[in-house]
């Protein structure tokens, strides 16, 4: 007869499988929510505006992610300084940077 360990292995495989495939799927909800009070402040930026232009004005903004909260500045972090024509394009970068 097998041990607990034994018998619970089986099940640990499959919460971890079901974890890593929960990280690739989108999370659920509004987009617009995730981003919260920074989203009323992409729409009154003026635009062109680049990466750098956005840590700076509001890279303390919080930004709902799978893996908690992060700033702004946490988000783009990884990213070289682009440039946005509006705020779509920067939800749009956003929303791709916090479902790696």
């Amino acid at each position: 007869m097998p041990d607990d360990e034994e018998r619970r292995e089986p099940e640990r495989k499959r919460e971890e499988t079901r974890d890593r495939d929960q990280e690739d799927k989108a999370m659920p909800g509004d987009p617009d929510e995730r981003l919260g009070e920074l989203d009323n402040e992409l729409e009154a930026e003026e635009y062109p505006t680049t990466t750098n232009e956005l840590v700076e004005a509001y890279g303390d903004y919080g930004i709902e992610t799978q893996h908690g909260t992060k700033t702004l500045e946490e988000v783009l972090a990884s990213t070289d300084d682009q440039t946005f024509d509006s705020p779509d394009d920067v939800r749009s970068r956003i929303l791709g940077m916090i479902h790696r």
